[in-house]
């Protein structure tokens, strides 16, 4: 029996009796119910009672071509057909990963020649924390396993992901973070740059807590930096131009790996195949999720530099680590059609010639001068809005973050699927989108502040 024969009320009832929602209060959601999203199409997701919804967040940051793509459901069929699952241990493989490591060496940067598969971002940085430590061990130096982090970074939700996150309401949770793991500040200037500090300076106050926290543990204990390029579930935090460079040139003097997570920035989102070459970044190891199957299919690749995997060759003896789904041949045969569709419709470039740019000046011009608004910041096609009670002295509405969840009803009833972190509305569409449908966005966003700033003026 398909959905179509339960009512919104029943399909609400057994969502209740029976599925745990990831991050969610679960005591709330049982008191209101789900919302039912039962298809979607282009730029567009539509719940159950018809209602259309432009998605601002590209799904969780990841359809990037955007809904119903029909080459890409008959790439699963047709892998499915001809051989639905294997997996890669015991000396075998499968051509689709075979071929999808072939394309994305090709695509990301020149340092970087090998793939590891999992089924998440999460996992996938899991596997680059392992990786990590046991590249030291291999050379020689066990103890150099500390990572350093940061405040606010996202990197996941299981164990090890948490542990390198610096989320505290997650760490509160979890009750015992992995070891070796310290976290030091965001590079966000808005909120933590001093009276009269200029973008540059503090990109560089803030690479230096990096370095602090090296030689407070000893550059010989100090295994990798880990950082996504713009910070995304912490509010899409973009560094100043002065920060990257800087890391850079810190993990380099201290013989520090450099780790970037890419889940959310990679495959053109920021107008490059990936954020690392928007910033001239050098990682190491580069986390790649979402985006690479546009969402059609879980799947996550780590990249790995050549400096590590020769290590790993040349030393040999087995990792121990891997997964059921590692380089599942349907995922990757969905992954590779993607990539041919990105390409084909010159998306990447699309993002940083036209749509990215023209994303950026609308929200300057047309949101940036809303009375709740702080800021707004954008790379690509990702970009945040600052929700803030005074603009002039950035005061927050109190508590923290309860005025961009009034913000982010009022879009949602209007039309505009848009997510609230703190105190920031963010942006991640699918790079599908044209100037008109930015336009769009536009008009229905400033409808949900001029209403928002109606209900927090009576509050």
């Amino acid at each position: 029996m398909t959905y179509q024969n339960y009512s919104l009320k029943q399909l609400q009832q057994i969502d209740a009796a029976h599925h745990l929602h990831p991050f969610t209060d679960h005591k709330e959601l049982r008191e209101v119910g789900s919302r039912m999203i039962t298809r979607a199409e282009g730029p567009f997701i539509y719940d159950s009672e018809g209602t259309e919804l432009l998605d601002g967040m590209a799904g969780l940051w990841c359809v990037n071509v955007g809904y119903g793509r029909d080459e890409l459901a008959e790439a699963a069929y047709a892998q499915m057909k001809e051989m639905p699952y294997y997996n890669s241990f015991f000396k075998c493989s499968t051509p689709t990963p075979v071929l999808l490591s072939k394309k994305l060496s090709e695509l990301a940067p020149d340092n970087i020649n090998q793939v590891f598969y999992g089924s998440s971002g999460s996992e996938s940085n899991d596997t680059a924390l392992r990786l990590v430590r046991h590249y030291w061990a291999l050379e020689g130096k066990p103890e150099k396993n500390r990572i350093i982090s940061r405040k606010m970074a996202y990197h996941g939700s299981t164990v090890a992901g948490t542990s390198l996150g610096g989320m505290d309401g997650m760490h509160h949770q979890l009750g015992g973070a992995v070891p070796n793991i310290v976290h030091v500040m965001m590079p966000y200037a808005y909120e933590l740059a001093q009276a009269g500090e200029s973008d540059h300076d503090f990109g560089l106050r803030a690479a230096k807590s990096v370095e602090d926290a090296i030689l407070e543990a000893g550059a010989e204990n100090v295994a990798a930096f880990i950082g996504e390029p713009i910070m995304g579930a912490g509010g899409v935090k973009i560094p100043p131009a002065s920060y990257w460079p800087e890391i850079q040139r810190i993990c380099r003097k201290y013989d520090v790996l450099l780790m970037l997570d890419e889940v959310i920035t990679g495959y053109g989102r920021t107008g490059e195949w990936f954020a690392a070459q928007t910033f001239g970044i050098e990682a190491d190891t580069i986390t790649t999720a979402k985006a690479l199957t546009s969402g059609y299919q879980p799947l996550s690749a780590l990249l790995v530099g050549d400096r590590i995997a020769a290590t790993l060759v040349d030393k040999g003896g087995e990792f121990y680590h891997g997964y059921t789904y590692s380089g599942h041949p349907v995922a990757c045969a969905v992954a590779l059609k993607n990539l041919e569709i990105i390409e084909r419709e010159g998306l990447v470039e699309r993002v940083k010639t036209d749509t990215g740019p023209y994303f950026a000046q609308m929200l300057k011009e047309r949101i940036a001068g809303h009375g709740l608004v702080g800021e707004v910041r954008s790379v690509g096609l990702m970009g945040a809005i600052e929700i803030v009670k005074d603009k002039a002295t950035k005061q927050r509405f109190s508590p923290g973050g309860s005025a961009a969840v009034v913000v982010r009803d009022h879009a949602i009833a209007n039309g505009m699927m848009m997510r609230a972190t703190g105190d920031s509305m963010i942006l991640s569409p699918p790079l599908i989108w044209t100037r008109a449908t930015i336009d769009m966005a536009c008009d229905r966003i400033l409808k949900a502040l001029d209403l928002a700033q109606a209900d927090l003026r009576t509050a």
